[in-house]
């Protein structure tokens, strides 16, 4: 993969205002994410800013974000967004983006890292909007990188935990969902009534 350095703050800030917009008797709602309510996608994205920023700052915590809506931490409406603005700010040092880095205790070339965080930010951003009724602002930018690794990833086959198969798009549908469909996601799905 072509070493690219972006900023993650864009993306974050927006996926920040998402959580704030959830609402507690939306926590066991679907999500995109089969078998994994609201709760736990908030729990997973915790999870998941944590590593990456720990990934960025070559300091790896053990073990793997969980889905479980057990896991979401009380504080979840404060946690997370310090969690985002940490994993922004480790990203944004010109170490982070040398040599190797490790989350989920896969380690990987630290651009590749970088990648997969705002491709697990951006993506889990839309996958909760969607599934609390709000609105998704996706930075062109995040998109378009995040777009180049998914693209990278669905042609060496599936990455089990990362992506489910590709879902088909029309020819013409904007960036994100061309995004979405590489990663798995139907860009019309909604919570059922």
């Amino acid at each position: 993969m072509e070493t690219v350095q972006f900023d993650l703050g864009p993306q974050a800030v927006e996926v920040a205002r998402v959580v704030a917009g959830i609402r507690d008797d939306q926590l066991g709602d679907p999500t995109p994410c089969t078998s994994t309510p609201v709760a736990g996608l908030l729990a997973h994205l915790a999870g998941l800013a944590a590593a990456f920023r720990a990934a960025a700052e070559k300091t790896p915590l053990a073990g793997q974000a969980s889905t479980s809506p057990d896991d979401l931490p009380p504080d979840w409406r404060t946690r997370i967004p310090a969690e985002l603005d940490g994993l922004v700010m480790a990203w944004r040092r010109p170490s982070a983006w040398e040599g190797t880095a490790e989350a989920g205790g896969v380690t990987m070339p630290a651009p590749v890292a970088a990648a997969v965080a705002l491709d697990e930010v951006l993506v889990h951003g839309w996958d909760l909007a969607v599934a609390t009724g709000q609105p998704y602002a996706a930075d062109p930018a995040s998109v378009g990188a995040c777009t180049g690794f998914a693209a990278q990833a669905a042609a060496e086959g599936p990455v089990p935990g990362l992506f489910g198969p590709p879902v088909p798009v029309p020819d013409g549908a904007p960036p994100l969902h061309r995004l979405l469909g590489l990663t798995g996601r139907d860009p019309g799905w909604r919570p059922s009534s």
